[in-house]
């Protein structure tokens, strides 16, 4: 069901709507407006006084922000004369015109498609926006009917019925036979000298020539008139007279069944009125909805909360209508003078109640009072407002403004009598929860007694529960302010050496007035100025005093705080830096220490093929050995010696010294020359020491230190190694000449039944799938598996080579074909 957008409006004062400009505003969101319904349901935005109604505004004006954020705009496209259109299609029995079918046709078209479109849309779902829309019905045959009956030019085509197609064939050959007559009499020898033109011409919708007067019998004809000099006849030849009869005839015929044809058109949606209604409903929601979320994105605004509490809490506001880009649409901007309002800050939650703003002479009191009042309305009319995050506002049943400045949209009363006749009506007429704006308070009659008066009426206003915000120059308001609970004061402060405002607001002080000292910027002459001061009272010149004492205070606070953010927001800056730079470092290093670790891998990998074909030469030196010792024992001779058993030994040995050797010194200068120490303190070690290198078993001779690293000569090698891995050697003595590589395993507490290598490189997977089996071996886990899937079969040869001439393999297949078959391989391991 559609919501009726007016449902819920206040019947708030109209003056209070005018003075506080709400009326602008609304004007701005109806310029955004896609189609004359759009508009004229925008017309009548009002702030809502029930909660839940203005809740529900805000979350949809919310959500369709967040939609046109995602999605772009919404495509709604309508003529300009949709009005007309459907109050054309109201009457029954009247024909549309071919260009307002076409129109009503395209925005149908374009209802649909933003109805498709909320329902795809990225960062949905937009269940309100759906809901919106929900009313909307398709139009697919009427739509297409139209299109195939009325041209892009407004045309109804030949092909709209049979009957226009036939009729216009006839007037196709009727006008061509008339073209040729007309023709033969402006070629003719003996009648082209009696034309005035050698043109055709059309006269009450019959084709005729132009004759010269004189020769008014030269042609039979009918005259359908003369110019008008009289020189020149316009005659209808007689031998033409039927055939213009006809083509007179089958124009009015076409014409005829061209009204039908638009009459069946107009009559097919006719037929759908509900279903339009509906549709039209939906289509003026949604762009309403949209207009509202264009105004938020043109004036930066964000979605205050609603509460039920008295609360009027608007950070960082500022006044719309102050916002170059709003001025602009409005037309009033000019983009090399408009500057950004200042943002005020305007808090009055519980348990304060009541706001006195004080200040000096245009320094921004009023447009902050009307600030706050209009964007509370703004809220309630369901309306992003511009301020900071934390905005919260109360859904007010009655808002009340007594503005008596020039700055009001309306000339409001400024007598003394006025600003009272305006509080009696705002007291006899306020509802809870409600607020009241009161500009100058008590102004307008004796100080001593207005001030009185303005206090008392403020506090008559809190009793009654009301959220008060008011502005005043009075110095008794001021106490009051400063001394009653549940009421504060703000003050707007100045340049401390022009004294020109700076519109900022500051809480818990009541701020200087500075009449006189604006009145000596402006020119008064200095002595009007030294009189003034001589005629206040002792009291008020201690106040004055006292109240600009109070300013410098606060202008030093401020200053120090300043300085306190800048130095905060320095070091969260720093820290940032300093975050960002250790975690490059982190990643630096773990990228070392991976690297180093896949060399040491694929070093041990080589040295292990480099054992596995010692070994199998020295199993093929045996059994030359033995075929040699069966030879000679046949012979007769002597078997092997231990001399050539121990050559074989002694070569098989030497070969696995050279790898071990070769092993050790990679997996030393794999270690990353940038890993961390391990120790904040360096170990005391000088040059030319003899060291051990923890964690290598190696000893050397110290050659050089540096920062974190040191040079050591291993076997006349040099290795670059971290000084907190330096020990020094307990005997001091010589370097040892050869060192040992120790390794240590330790099966884990499980050991996955499986290891899965899809996805991984040729090399990747073998260096996975040994250390699996390394560790199965230590689990003596008897069978595994390993998954290399099929693909090209890479993997699959690759692990089958390995595992051939791997020592604890006993066996390996392929699984069988409902456990992977060719795409897993199944091991069994030695016992």
């Amino acid at each position: 069901m559609q919501r009726d957008f007016c449902h819920g409006l206040s019947s708030m004062h109209e003056n209070t709507i005018r003075a506080l400009e709400l009326d602008r505003i609304v004007e701005v969101v109806r310029s955004f407006a896609l189609t004359p319904l759009g508009a004229a349901r925008l017309a009548g935005m009002g702030p809502h006084t029930d909660l839940d109604a203005a809740r529900a505004a805000l979350a949809a004006t919310t959500e369709c922000v967040a939609y046109v954020e995602s999605n772009g705009p919404i495509g709604l496209e309508a003529p300009p004369d949709l009005d007309r259109t459907l109050t054309g299609l109201a009457v029954e029995g009247l024909p549309l015109e071919p260009a307002q079918l076409r129109g009503i046709a395209a925005f149908l078209v374009s209802v649909d498609a933003v109805r498709r479109a909320v329902g795809d849309a990225d960062g949905g779902p937009f269940p309100l926006l759906q809901a919106a829309l929900e009313g909307c019905r398709p139009f697919a045959a009427e739509i297409d009917d139209i299109r195939s009956r009325i041209d892009d030019n407004g045309e109804v085509v030949d092909a709209a019925s049979s009957e226009l197609r036939s009729l216009r064939e006839g007037l196709r050959r009727q006008t061509g036979r008339l073209r040729r007559t007309l023709d033969s009499y402006l070629r003719g020898k003996t009648t082209a000298r009696y034309l005035q033109d050698h043109v055709v011409m059309e006269r009450a919708g019959r084709c005729v020539l132009v004759v010269k007067a004189e020769h008014r019998g030269a042609i039979p004809g009918i005259v359908h008139g003369s110019s008008g000099s009289g020189a020149s006849l316009f005659l209808e030849p007689l031998s033409t007279v039927e055939v213009n009869n006809e083509i007179v005839t089958l124009r009015e015929r076409e014409a005829a069944e061209v009204q039908r044809i638009l009459l069946e058109l107009a009559n097919a949606l006719r037929k759908r009125a509900a279903d339009l209604q509906s549709t039209l409903q939906a289509a003026t929601e949604i762009d309403a909805l949209q207009a509202r979320a264009a105004f938020a994105q043109l004036c930066g605004g964000r979605a205050p909360e609603l509460v039920d509490t008295p609360h009027l809490e608007l950070p960082g506001a500022r006044h719309p209508l102050l916002i170059p880009a709003v001025r602009r649409r409005l037309g009033a901007g000019d983009p090399e003078t408009d500057k950004p309002p200042v943002p005020v800050d305007i808090r009055v939650v519980p348990p304060l109640s009541v706001l006195v703003i004080t200040g000096p002479n245009t320094g921004g009191k009023t447009v902050a009072l009307k600030t706050a009042g209009l964007l509370a309305l703004m809220a309630q009319a369901g309306l992003h407002v511009p301020t900071a995050p934390g905005a919260r506002v109360t859904a007010f049943r009655t808002v009340f403004t007594d503005i008596g400045d020039e700055q009001s949209i309306t000339a409001s009363v400024s007598t003394f009598s006025g600003h009272v006749r305006n509080v009696v009506a705002m007291d006899r007429q306020l509802q809870l929860p409600a607020l009241v704006l009161l500009d100058e308070v008590g102004a307008g009659t004796d100080p001593l007694e207005g001030g009185a008066l303005g206090a008392e009426l403020i506090e008559h206003f809190r009793r009654r529960g009301a959220v008060v915000v008011a502005t005043t120059h009075d110095d008794m308001l001021k106490t009051y302010a400063a001394t009653t609970d549940a009421v504060t004061c703000a003050g707007f402060g100045f340049d401390a050496e022009t004294y020109a405002p700076n519109y900022r607001l500051t809480y818990g002080t009541p701020g200087r007035s500075l009449a006189l000292e604006i009145a000596t910027r402006l020119g008064v002459p200095p002595a009007v100025i030294d009189a003034a001061r001589q005629r206040r009272s002792k009291r008020e010149a201690q106040l004055a005093e006292h109240l600009a004492k109070v300013d410098r205070d606060l202008r030093e606070l401020d200053k120090e705080r300043q300085q306190i953010a800048a130095e905060r927001n320095r070091l969260a800056t720093d820290g940032a830096e300093l975050a960002a730079e250790r975690k490059k470092l982190d990643a630096r290093g773990e990228e070392l220490r991976q690297h180093a670790g896949g060399a040491v891998d694929d070093r041990v990998r080589a040295a292990r093929k480099e054992i596995d074909a010692i070994v199998e030469r020295l199993r093929a030196r045996a059994a030359e050995l033995e075929d040699t010792a069966a030879a000679r024992v046949a012979a007769g001779d002597a078997a092997l010696t231990t001399g050539d058993v121990g050559s074989a030994r002694a070569a098989a040995r030497a070969a696995l010294d050279a790898v071990g050797t070769a092993t050790r010194t990679d997996a030393a200068s794999a270690v990353p020359k940038s890993a961390p120490e391990r120790s904040g303190r360096r170990p005391a070690l000088r040059v030319g020491s003899t060291v051990s290198v923890a964690g290598l078993g190696l000893r050397g001779q110290l050659r050089a230190l540096y920062q974190t690293e040191a040079e050591v000569d291993v076997r006349n090698k040099r290795l670059r190694v971290p000084l907190a891995d330096l020990r020094e050697a307990p005997d001091g003595g010589r370097a040892a000449a050869t060192g040992r590589v120790t390794s240590r395993t330790s099966p884990s507490s499980a050991l996955a039944a499986e290891l899965n290598v899809i996805g991984c490189t040729a090399d990747e997977a073998l260096a996975r799938a040994e250390r699996y089996l390394d560790q199965a071996v230590l689990h003596a886990q008897r069978q595994v598996r390993i998954i290399h899937g099929r693909g090209s079969g890479v993997l699959q040869r690759s692990i089958a080579g390995m595992l051939a001439a791997h020592p604890q393999v006993d066996r390996f297949a392929p699984a069988e074909r409902g456990l992977g078959g060719d795409g897993v391989t199944v091991i069994e391991l030695k016992d």
